[in-house]
């Protein structure tokens, strides 16, 4: 497995991201030197942990306005970059890049840093592999919330996804902070959108960024499908709280609520909310009203 290495160069000077960088190492599983995982942790290390997962294309810095107002509340926000993404390493080839490659590498990445009491909020990607992660780990997890975001096992896609995905495969060009503008309602400003384009000097380190779109599993045929039906026998048992924050603007994931708030136990009777004004990214659009609903439901539900 060829590995690339973004230059930290290219984080130099980023605005609202004053986080120090933390590093793991995760396996390559194909025999050769480790992988470099990327993570913010911030706050006090003995408070549970607030585990925030970002999606496709994104990064850590998508939860940088939501990290400050965790940790004043007294907990530990910790936000790791997906292999592929961010700060931390990015295989060179589309092949290296699996739906069940990176259960495996964000589960050992779990274990190592031995997590515990953990509330996740995860969004796109960030939940396809986040709610693998409450399957695998139940115990660890004391309440959840999911936002624009789903567990597919072969049912079909909505025809915003089947847009973004032949988008996605024929663009020359993958233009990530042009893509974070796209589906966002308010306007990034320049700054931002360099942000979001800096884990990427040129198109060579964007292999898992081009493959994301083709592993979500939304036909049978698609591998990970078993996997995420298994998952979700687990989540169908799950009784600690589980929230659903969605928000009502986002045309790949609308109405993606209705089969947890039905499914998951933990999801009865909770105060499901719907994030108005805020497109796929709603991390940007309202961070604010994310943060505080995480703290929110952190505190009703001890």
């Amino acid at each position: 497995m060829n590995i690339l290495r973004t230059p930290e160069s290219r984080f130099e000077g980023l605005q609202h991201y004053p986080f120090a960088p933390r590093y793991a190492e995760v396996s390559d599983p194909d025999g050769g030197g480790p992988i470099r995982l990327h993570y913010v942790d911030e706050g006090p290390a003995d408070a549970p942990p607030v585990l925030l997962m970002h999606g496709e294309p994104s990064w850590s810095y998508l939860y940088r306005k939501i990290i400050p107002p965790l940790t004043r509340a007294g907990r530990r926000a910790v936000a790791p970059d997906l292999i592929g993404f961010g700060k931390s390493d990015k295989p060179a080839a589309r092949t290296d890049y699996t739906y069940e490659r990176h259960v495996a590498w964000m589960s050992e990445w779990l274990a190592e840093l031995d997590l515990k009491e953990i509330t996740l909020f995860c969004q796109d990607w960030g939940g396809l592999i986040g709610l693998r992660l409450v399957a695998a780990f139940p115990e660890r997890f004391a309440r959840v919330i999911v936002a624009n975001t789903g567990l597919p096992t072969g049912e079909g896609w909505t025809a915003g996804f089947k847009a973004w995905l032949d988008f996605s495969q024929a663009t020359p060009v993958f233009p990530v902070g042009g893509i974070l503008q796209g589906a966002t309602c308010r306007a990034l400003t320049d700054a931002e959108v360099a942000a979001y384009d800096a884990p990427f000097p040129d198109e060579s380190y964007k292999a898992g960024a081009r493959q994301f779109p083709t592993l979500v599993p939304v036909t049978p045929e698609h591998a990970s499908v078993a996997e995420n039906k298994a998952a979700w026998a687990v989540l169908e048992t799950f009784d600690k709280p589980f929230l659903t924050a969605f928000s009502d603007l986002d045309p790949v994931t609308r109405g993606g609520e209705g089969a947890f708030q039905r499914r998951v136990p933990g999801a009865k009777g909770q105060p499901h909310v719907t994030i108005e004004g805020a497109h796929h990214f709603l991390q940007e659009d309202k961070p604010e009203e994310i943060a505080a609903l995480i703290n929110r439901f952190s505190d009703a539900n001890p």
